[in-house]
């Protein structure tokens, strides 16, 4: 049976907003990957995330999505989730990108 294709939401924040979003989004659990892009659609970190990492594996991350906080005003997140997941929580810190802004479809061609 073939897996479903994922599902790619994107969500603009604000740098002081990153790290408490990929958290909250990390805290979800079924969320496949997260990507960083700036406001030009270059993807700056793309982070995969797989079931049942431990929490010192996401130190060098978080340094990282810290670090690219302090340097970037306003950034997209892309988060790829899986189907069938646990319901996602409350995401009222992030709010849809602008439009007009450029967006990036499944990765998995039909």
């Amino acid at each position: 049976m073939p897996s479903k294709p994922p599902v790619v939401e994107e969500f603009q924040v604000t740098g002081h907003q990153l790290v408490k979003s990929i958290k909250d989004l990390i805290h979800q659990g079924n969320i496949r990957r997260i990507a960083i892009r700036n406001e030009d659609g270059i993807t700056l970190l793309e982070i995969p995330l797989v079931v049942g990492l431990a929490g010192a594996v996401f130190v060098p991350i978080w340094a990282a999505v810290g670090a690219l906080a302090a340097l970037v005003a306003k950034c997209t997140l892309v988060v790829e989730r899986v189907e069938g997941g646990a319901a996602p929580p409350s995401t009222s810190n992030l709010r849809p990108p602008k439009p007009g802004s450029p967006r990036k479809k499944s990765r998995n061609a039909a």
